[in-house]
């Protein structure tokens, strides 16, 4: 499985806490709220975004799995700074690998995070099959969906994001990505499996002040069409030297598409 730094996944944070859809987390929070106590895992937690922002929501009593292959972010998500009646256990697996024993652990809630569009077809089929046995409800936030749209407008824009999600349809370590079809396949799957699906968007924005968070998305989307070779390497720079030009003028915006969902099985174990 393709990893993340540290400082991205913080850079990122605040983005992606302002763009999680206020519908399906209350669904979320309203089936685990009554608890008393409530177990959850976390399957590529990263560096616990989501921990840091679900736990807040949830019963008082809590206690997380904390599920990735990055010691390094195992570690960053381990020193979350949280109450003393929730506890935290971290697992360092490779996803790509033996995943099903952690979903035996006691568990109210599953949670995963900007990963079913780095996913292929089979994982996810093999994920929600596993889920599915042992009906287990699942909180998929932040799937990136192929929407991107930049302000002022460049001519080279169009040609750049499909390139983008050409790219994220590749091996990011998982087998061949769903990229942008991810999430649609992820509530189709869940939806055939006879779960219930409230899903919703989830866009990160970015205004001109937030210059770091779209030099950072830039250099990166850069990188990635330069690798599908859609376009001549002087092209790639050209479009970039003139979008970065933008965000260091503070003149431009973005928006990211995004997908959250919360799938509940007919009944619970």
């Amino acid at each position: 499985m393709s990893g993340f730094s540290v400082e991205w996944l913080a850079l990122r944070e605040g983005y992606d806490v302002r763009a999680r859809n206020p519908e399906v987390l209350g669904a979320v929070t309203s089936l685990l709220k009554p608890k008393g106590a409530a177990n959850l895992i976390d399957l590529a937690c990263g560096a616990g975004s989501t921990l840091r922002t679900l736990s807040p929501l949830l019963p008082p009593r809590q206690h997380w799995d904390l599920v990735d292959n990055d010691p390094a972010l195992l570690y960053a998500a381990s020193r979350a700074n949280v109450s003393d009646d929730i506890s935290l256990n971290t697992v360092q697996i490779d996803l790509a690998g033996d995943f099903e024993a952690v979903l035996d652990q006691p568990c109210d809630l599953v949670t995963i995070s900007a990963l079913l569009d780095l996913v292929s077809e089979d994982w996810l089929d093999r994920f929600a099959r596993s889920v599915a046995a042992r009906k287990l409800p699942v909180y998929a936030a932040l799937t990136y969906d192929g929407r991107i749209v930049l302000s002022p407008p460049d001519p080279a824009d169009a040609a750049i994001i499909a390139a983008v999600n050409a790219h994220q349809r590749t091996d990011k370590g998982l087998g061949p990505a769903l990229g942008p079809s991810g999430a649609i396949a992820a509530i189709s799957r869940f939806e055939e499996l006879g779960y219930r699906v409230v899903h919703g968007l989830s866009d990160w924005t970015m205004e001109a002040a937030d210059q770091a968070m779209q030099i950072e998305l830039l250099d990166g989307w850069a990188a990635a069409a330069g690798e599908m070779n859609a376009l001549p390497g002087a092209e790639v720079n050209a479009w970039l030297n003139r979008r970065k030009a933008l965000a260091a003028q503070r003149a431009s915006a973005m928006r990211v598409g995004h997908v959250d969902f919360f799938a509940t099985p007919s009944t619970m174990r």
